[in-house]
């Protein structure tokens, strides 16, 4: 697995600085694909796909058309062909939440998702939820009360926690613990997340 730099979107080289940035901004990823048409190949087929399927679909509202292997994970073709590497492989058993992404609105976790199956999806990563350099509320929210420490889970806790505001989830602690129960943080972050989330709710209120 490598955060290749060769992978551009509308002419943007793609490294883990730029998708990550530096300090506070790890958890917010800059909205690379916003406004730009994707090409194609934004890395080349890989050699040794028998029969690649093509796939079409919106990623951070851009269109979307790649030659894929049929059998790839919807995480490998993030972090390996279009250089998204702000969804992250954590156990990629579908345990910890790392992977987290929004497909048609609703959460799915990437490692278990077969890119085939995304075929007129819309889908939005990390990378997706900040509009240039402004923040989305929940990852200022994570920023002020300092909702993270080593931050590898932050990415997908935050696209957890837009979805438990937006479908009505946190309203009370209990709830957004409940809600959350599949995002891992290792470094026990929960206080920060659940007063993040809180926040942010109540912002959007």
């Amino acid at each position: 697995m490598t955060d290749s730099p060769e992978c551009a979107a509308g002419g943007i080289a793609v490294t883990r600085r730029v998708v990550l940035g530096a300090g506070a901004s790890a958890v917010a990823g800059p909205a690379l694909l916003k406004g730009h048409h994707v090409h194609a190949q934004p890395v080349p087929t890989p050699s040794g796909i028998e029969n690649p399927l093509l796939l079409s679909f919106t990623v951070n509202g851009s269109s979307l058309e790649l030659d894929i292997d049929a059998r790839a994970s919807l995480l490998d073709v993030l972090r390996e062909r279009l250089g998204l590497t702000g969804t992250k492989k954590g156990c990629d058993h579908g345990q910890c939440g790392a992977c987290t992404v929004h497909i048609d609105g609703r959460t799915r976790l990437s490692c278990l998702t077969l890119a085939a199956k995304m075929n007129g999806r819309q889908l939005t990563t990390i990378e997706g939820l900040s509009d240039g350099d402004t923040l989305h509320p929940m990852q200022t929210a994570f920023v002020d009360h300092d909702a993270l420490q080593c931050g590898y889970c932050t990415p997908g806790q935050i696209m957890s926690a837009v979805a438990c505001v937006r479908q009505g989830y946190a309203s009370s602690p209990e709830s957004i613990r409940d809600f959350m129960s599949g995002n891992i943080c290792r470094c026990g972050a929960y206080v920060g997340i659940v007063a993040a989330v809180a926040a942010a709710n109540s912002s959007e209120g």
